[in-house]
């Protein structure tokens, strides 16, 4: 479809289109005419269609006013006058996303669907929210988002409670997200950048209601949003809806949110911050040394990807330079680095983790002294082609995973449009590239470092350190204030609190009208496919191996996934075949040592990863199947290489590298830690299921705390277990890399199998074939019920068990079950009432299910929610709409999209766990066929599982020990 240039439609007048060769788009400038709202189309053939309307929100102080806004404003509107219409189209859309998110200086509204119908549906839910929002009408809602004074009875104590509040307090227990945060605090003092548009918990009770109302009336009209459509569509019938329905209403303002820049520093700044941790915690070698950059602006094209490939040949390889100096310097005992080019002056951060404070000073010269011998004497041109190639091969491929390749655009076209530049800059990167690539025979990014990390005084020096008892300091500060201010308060003042609470808790019971629910928009089950997605899968055999070809287009990429049968390890070598896995490609070799290996796999591939994991049987946990993974990702003319490269680590990789294996587990230690915090519901949750599962019980000990516990152990003791590790390391390489039982999956066009005919079998040669005999490890389950304390102001909850344990088979009704209990009943009591920040149920086919929470502020009143469980499932009243809502809202995760790689390695566990296509198939029958009577009949199962007493709880050490009766043991998650 043509559009005219300075035409208008729908309101919106076409003000630039340009041809996106790099992205295979069509992008198209639109302002709307009345109220000057900016509009940006991306037009290409992908169904995955992408809406967002974002705003540029800059915060003026920590009290999280943007963060909450992006939470409150979903809570109910003009249209949808429901209490949760976000919750509610999760439950009832075929989205393949659903979300909004908050940064420094903006927040976005981002949905995308498939289904046309249902992505106008999800448009007009989302126009409505933020433009319409119950925010004016019920102040409950931002007690309830943001943060209220809680007190039910004049005599209990005065608490704060609120969603944002909670999952701030959560987010501020990391000490790696309290240095993120810190960071820009130290580097933007006097911009919007210095504050916390998350919001500091120290800071959230501060906001009234009255400047959160004012927030929104500021920022949130259509002459400061940026409105983004991507995908095959009717834009002609997009820009009409959109103005007919919504900007038709708004004449323009002039709104002043412009981004001011921070003013450079005449010399580095030194700031010292302190983070949480148990008292029983050693302080030692927990300190984090930051130096950290300024660097130019992000809309200049060529430095903001310049810029970004400079980090990681500085940080991300194991053969980076600076890396290597501070990690030899014994500094600490891991670095990585990071360049934030979302903001409008783009940072650039050095990191030490695992130190002392006493070493910054030698930190300070490390980084100085090495960066002044890497402009002296150039970067190595190797290293300098990997990272670049690597970088390219990630543009081309565009493979985001589960989040929509569309959107992803949409974020990165924000770092320029935002700050008034054209939102094509970053979307463009073929010419870039080219200019970057004179590196090769120039001392290009030597200059860069010249001017941007030597010649650059916009720089500061963090130090974040731990400091026992912080938590109970702060939390103790909190209630004598609340004290004091319960005490200060007149008659008519408690009432009125009191009076608040009751009100709030009154709507968050209260459930919405079935006349008020039939506003929400809703697909019929006609719009929904009978037929499951088929993965193509083509079994063959080369050389005598299985082989799972996958024909699906992928743009001349192969994506080769090996799954080495592990049935032969020991119980007790299972944990080194995880860190084997870590070590590999990360050590050196026979003929390459671990910099040169490093450069040419980022030369030739995109990248390959190894990694152990263990598959049940689709109907059965007790029958398992544990695989180690080679994973790599190439051209197809580079397929020889991959094999020659593969073949090199599979064969001749040696462990006589005692201090860069001690690295490495060093390394491994502080990653895992971060995730714990991260995803410390999931660590949860797979904890509780390695009670009574084997083979979660067997991934524990390759991923979980299990794991954490045993890389500490090699960690402390490293030199008096060195023999023992290079035995049993040499001893698991010999057994993995065997020809028995190897499945090879090969994702790529039907043409280029040949290629990977040809090219295979020389791999193959370099493999063991001696046959050794299964070795079934032979676990003892019982309910462990551990309470792991951390220094963290919140819980990760989780409770679970294996129903087929109970006599109970898996059906489909159990994924709607899924969706009713995760989004309605666990929501409203876990998150709504409870102040959770997240919270959800999960059920395998093999059996094991779980409930878990995340930054949860309680414990026994969430484990008694999962409890309550069969009670609401006995009530369940649905009618045939509602019915229908959950049926739709449970196909649209059965039917997420998937990247060509994603299909690939779904049919591949598929076949290996024995998945067939009729299970499949029998699965969304049952689902598309589920009644109330269907869910009403699984009551007695969640009634049986409530006396399953099965649970694991991460989080705060006095909440743990305040309910020590509900564990049989209280342990330390960290030493």
């Amino acid at each position: 479809m043509y559009m005219d240039l300075n035409k208008t439609y729908g309101g919106f007048k076409l003000i630039e289109t340009k041809e996106l060769k790099d992205i295979n788009s069509t992008g198209m400038i639109f302002q709307h005419e009345k109220t000057g709202a900016r509009l940006f189309f991306l037009k290409n053939d992908d169904d995955n269609k992408v809406f967002s309307i974002s705003f540029r929100t800059p915060p003026e102080n920590s009290t999280g006013v943007p963060h909450i806004i992006e939470h409150s404003v979903l809570c109910g509107s003009r249209k949808f006058p429901v209490k949760e219409p976000f919750v509610e189209l999760i439950k009832g859309s075929l989205n393949t996303f659903l979300n909004a998110m908050t940064f420094p200086d903006k927040t976005m509204y981002p949905v995308a669907s498939k289904n046309d119908k249902d992505f106008l549906n999800l448009m007009d839910v989302y126009l409505d929210a933020v433009l319409y929002p119950d925010i004016y009408k019920h102040r409950e809602i931002f007690m309830q988002e943001g943060w209220h004074y809680e007190l039910e009875n004049k005599e209990d104590e005065l608490t704060y409670k609120g969603v944002v509040y909670n999952e701030m307090k959560g987010a501020f227990s990391s000490p790696d997200s309290v240095l993120m945060r810190k960071i820009q605090e130290s580097l933007f003092p006097n911009t919007t950048y210095g504050v916390e548009s998350g919001g500091d918990p120290d800071n959230i009770p501060e906001l009234s209601y009255e400047e959160f109302i004012n927030f929104h009336k500021r920022y949130y009209h259509p002459s400061n949003s940026y409105i983004y459509l991507y995908g095959n569509m009717d834009i002609e019938e997009k820009l009409k809806f959109i103005n007919d329905n919504y900007l038709k209403d708004f004449d323009k303002l002039e709104i002043d949110s412009k981004i001011p820049a921070q003013k450079p520093f005449n010399t580095t700044v030194e700031q010292v911050v302190n983070y949480p941790i148990s008292p029983n915690e050693s302080d030692e070698d927990k300190t984090f040394l930051s130096y950290n950059f300024v660097m130019g602006s992000s809309t200049d094209p060529e430095e903001y990807l310049a810029l970004d490939i400079l980090e990681t040949i500085l940080l991300e390889s194991e053969s980076s330079p600076l890396k290597k100096a501070l990690i030899e310097a014994n500094l600490g005992k891991d670095v990585y680095g990071f360049y934030d080019r979302s903001i409008l002056q783009p940072l650039f951060s050095i990191v030490v983790k695992n130190s002392n404070e006493h070493k910054k000073e030698d930190f300070k010269n490390i980084v100085i002294n090495t960066l002044k011998d890497l402009v002296s004497k150039g970067l190595d041109k190797k290293l300098i082609e990997a990272c670049i190639n690597r970088k390219e091969f990630d543009l081309r491929e565009a493979n985001y995973q589960s989040l929509p390749k569309g959107l992803a655009y949409g974020i990165q076209c924000m770092d320029s449009w935002l700050y008034e530049e054209s939102p094509f800059m970053h979307l463009e990167f073929e010419d870039t590239l080219k200019k970057i690539k004179t590196a090769l025979t120039t001392n290009y990014f030597e200059k860069l470092i010249e001017k941007y990390l030597l010649g650059n005084t916009h720089s500061s020096i963090l130090i974040v350190k731990p400091e026992k008892g912080l938590t109970e300091k702060k939390d103790a500060k909190i209630r004598e204030e609340l004290k004091k201010y319960k005490e200060s308060l007149s008659e008519e003042e408690l009432n009125q609190i009191i009076e608040d609470t009751k009100k709030l808790m009154e709507r968050q019971i209260t459930p919405d009208s079935p006349e008020a629910l039939k506003v929400i928009p809703l697909l019929s089950l006609e719009d929904i496919r009978k037929e499951s997605d088929v993965l193509p899968l083509v079994e063959k055999e080369e050389c005598g191996v299985k082989i799972l070809h996958h024909p699906i287009f992928t743009s001349g990429i192969g994506y080769l996934t090996m799954y080495f049968d592990m049935g032969e390890v020991s119980e007790d070598l299972i944990p080194y075949a995880s860190l084997l896995s870590a070590l590999l490609t990360n050590i050196s070799t026979k003929n390459y040592n671990y910099e040169d290996l490093t450069n040419e796999i980022d030369i030739n591939t995109g990248g390959m990863s190894f990694s152990a994991a263990c598959y049940s049987k689709f109907d059965d946990a007790d029958t398992f199947y544990p695989k180690f993974n080679v994973r790599a990702k190439v051209l197809i003319d580079k397929l020889p290489r991959l094999m020659e490269l593969l073949g090199e680590i599979i064969s001749n990789t040696e462990f006589d590298e005692d201090k860069k294996i001690k690295e490495m587990i060093q390394k491994i230690k502080s990653r895992l830690e971060m995730s714990m915090f991260d995803r410390g519901h999931m660590v949860a949750a797979k904890r509780v299921c390695s009670y009574f599962s084997p083979s979660t019980k067997y991934n524990e000990m390759i991923n979980g705390i299990d794991f954490y516990k045993f890389i500490c152990d090699l960690e402390k003791n490293f030199e008096s277990k060195w023999n023992e590790l290079k035995s049993n390391l040499e001893k698991i390489y010999g057994m993995v890399f065997n020809k028995e039982n190897l499945i090879v999956s090969f994702t790529s066009d039907e043409k280029d199998y040949t290629k990977f005919k040809e090219t295979f079998c020389s791999l193959y040669n370099d493999l063991n074939d001696s046959k050794v005999a299964c070795c079934k490890p032979n676990f003892n389950f019982k309910a462990e019920n551990e309470g792991f304390m951390t220094s963290a102001k919140v819980q990760y909850v989780a409770k679970g068990y294996n129903f087929r344990k109970l006599g109970y088979d898996y059906t489909g009704v159990l994924k709607v079950l899924k969706t009713i209990i995760s989004f309605d009943y666990l929501w409203n009591k876990v998150r709504v009432q409870g102040g959770a920040y997240g919270c959800f149920s999960h059920f395998e086919m093999n059996g094991n299910l779980f409930c878990t929470s995340y930054r949860d502020p309680n414990l026994k009143e969430t484990l008694n929610a999962y409890n309550d469980i069969y009670k609401y499932v006995e009530a369940l009243d649905v009618d045939e709409r509602e019915m229908t809502k959950y049926i739709i809202g449970t196909m649209s995760e059965v039917d997420s999209p998937l990247t060509p790689s994603m299909m690939g390695d779904a049919a591949a566990v598929n076949y290996i766990r024995g998945i067939s296509q009729d299970t499949i198939q029998k699965e969304r029958n049952e689902i598309l066929g589920c009644n109330v009577e269907n869910l009403k009949s699984l009551k007695d199962l969640f009634q049986k599982l409530a006396n399953e007493n099965y649970i694991c709880v991460i989080g705060n050490e006095n909440k743990i020990s305040e309910n020590k009766d509900l564990f049989n043991k209280t342990l330390n998650l960290f030493e």
